[in-house]
């Protein structure tokens, strides 16, 4: 197959820990050839869908560890199939970028993850549509409601839609010191909706990703263990991550929503998992396969690499 990945720069991949990096390293060993375009690189002229790519070849060196082509203009068409790899922020530019993807798929184009289905899951608000696997939640700009909210749970997190790597996110106690501050900054005095939840206190032993490659879960969860003070146990905010068994809970939450996520074009997702309660639902860039293999053993990408070849088959048989 020829596989395009549409990532950020190359030159800025951490390879020790980059999932992207091990989804290429994996298509390579299985005799794919790999190609690499930013998300500026991408047009749409005399309406077909193109990018500037480069042919990338690993070279097995950990500092030098690609070298690249000559840069190529390319229908996305032309690929067996691209790989929708930009990190968030999830603004605007990221949006465009996925209505570029919707007409390269009217183009012929494979698209993992289905840019449309990307759009309608936003990473915090795709819970609610699973409130059996939820604590309380509530989602909303009002100053008022969310003061409310604080003062029936007592112990509540506070975060922005539309934030990643655990930026933005506050726990305020029972005292409710700084509350006011909170929920006036989150929301911009009143006009940009955040979402509240009541704290978990099984945070203490990890915010667990579980892994979902077309419907399956990876049998093993990375939990990313606060560290300190901090609540936060995202690896972003320094969290130390933990590879584990999938509890029956994690297996419970994973079976319920993996066929219906993959049904809709989201090949790859990661659930975000505390204690018993499903947190986030990751479609952007989901990350976590290197820690997950060092530390369990268990190849995730290659599970995703099979998963995309059996698709981008079925993809073919059917065309």
């Amino acid at each position: 197959m020829k596989i395009a990945f549409l990532a950020d720069p190359l030159s800025g991949f951490k390879i020790y820990k980059d999932s992207t990096f091990a989804m290429m390293r994996e298509a390579v060993r299985r005799g794919h050839r790999i190609f690499a375009f930013e998300q500026r690189h991408m047009a749409l002229e005399d309406g077909i869908v193109t990018a500037d790519v480069t042919e990338v070849t690993l070279t097995g060196e950990p500092d030098e560890w690609y070298r690249l082509g000559a840069q190529q203009t390319t229908r996305l068409s032309e690929f067996d199939a691209v790989l929708e790899r930009k990190d968030p922020p999830f603004d605007m530019e990221y949006v465009y970028g996925t209505q570029l993807l919707d007409i390269a798929e009217a183009q012929g184009a494979r698209v993992f993850n289905k840019p449309s289905a990307i759009r309608d899951h936003n990473e915090k608000l795709a819970i609610l549509q699973f409130p059996q696997f939820t604590s309380p939640t509530l989602v909303s700009s009002d100053l008022a409601r969310l003061r409310a909210f604080h003062a029936q749970h007592g112990d509540v997190i506070f975060k922005p839609l539309d934030g990643m790597g655990g930026a933005g996110i506050f726990r305020i106690k029972d005292d409710g010191m700084n509350l006011g501050s909170v929920i006036e900054t989150l929301t911009e005095l009143g006009t940009r909706t955040i979402m509240a939840q009541k704290f978990i206190p099984a945070i203490v032993h990890g915010d667990k990703r579980i892994l979902v490659i077309d419907g399956k879960p990876v049998p093993f969860a990375l939990a990313r263990i606060p560290q300190g003070d901090e609540v936060r146990g995202n690896l972003a905010a320094g969290g130390i991550g933990r590879a584990q068994p999938l509890t029956g809970r994690d297996r419970e939450i994973a079976e319920a929503l993996g066929p219906l996520l993959a049904a809709r074009g989201l090949l790859l997702v990661g659930l975000d998992v505390i204690g018993e309660f499903l947190t986030e639902v990751n479609v952007t860039s989901p990350t976590c396969f290197q820690e997950i293999t060092d530390q369990a053993g268990f190849d995730v990408a290659a599970m995703f690499i099979e998963a995309l070849e059996r698709r981008v088959g079925q993809a073919a048989g059917q065309g």
